[in-house]
């Protein structure tokens, strides 16, 4: 796999029954927890895609192919989760691979910096970005850690069934 091969493309609603198709394969829908029904879909991403969500969402493209998401906020804009996290001046991401043959080729930490330098540093000007994998995600946690990300406490956010495994890089680790 080549890294280089690499982009984003904002996510269309015409993108949605791929996103519906990744969200109920099983290796995303044992992570990430988002509606399975088409109607839950919309009414998670369409308001991102309007700009009436602040997070940003992408579509992870490999060599012209869509395969997989991810996306972007400022974790500044849900005080509730800002209040667990503490993390000033952050944004965070979340992101999944959602075509199965991509999975386990080495892809996700070079998926995370580049996103991090394209868009995440250069769109938000903060000093930190976090992500928050299950703590059982072991695939996940080690793709973060090649990427530079360390682990700094588990939280537990209200309403989620598990506890998140926050992850922090620095804006001067991840833009070199």
């Amino acid at each position: 796999m080549n890294p280089n091969k690499i982009c984003f493309e904002r996510l269309k609603t015409s993108d949605l029954p791929l996103m519906h198709r990744w969200l109920n394969a099983p290796h995303v829908a044992r992570w990430y927890a988002e509606g399975s029904t088409y109607p839950e879909v919309e009414e998670t991403y369409v308001p991102c895609i309007e700009g009436r969500d602040p997070t940003e969402p992408y579509l992870i493209v490999y060599d012209g192919l869509p395969i997989g998401y991810i996306q972007t906020y400022r974790i500044s804009d849900d005080p509730d989760y800002a209040r667990l996290v503490q993390v000033e001046n952050s944004a965070g991401v979340d992101m999944f691979v959602g075509e199965e043959g991509f999975l386990h080729r080495g892809l996700g930490s070079h998926i995370l910096r580049r996103f991090l330098r394209e868009v995440v540093f250069v769109n938000y000007h903060v000093e930190v970005c976090v992500i928050g994998p299950e703590p059982k995600n072991a695939a996940a946690i080690r793709a973060y850690e090649k990427a530079g990300c360390r682990y700094f406490k588990t939280i537990r956010v209200p309403g989620e069934p598990e506890p998140e495994y926050l992850m922090r890089i620095s804006r001067e680790s991840g833009l070199t």
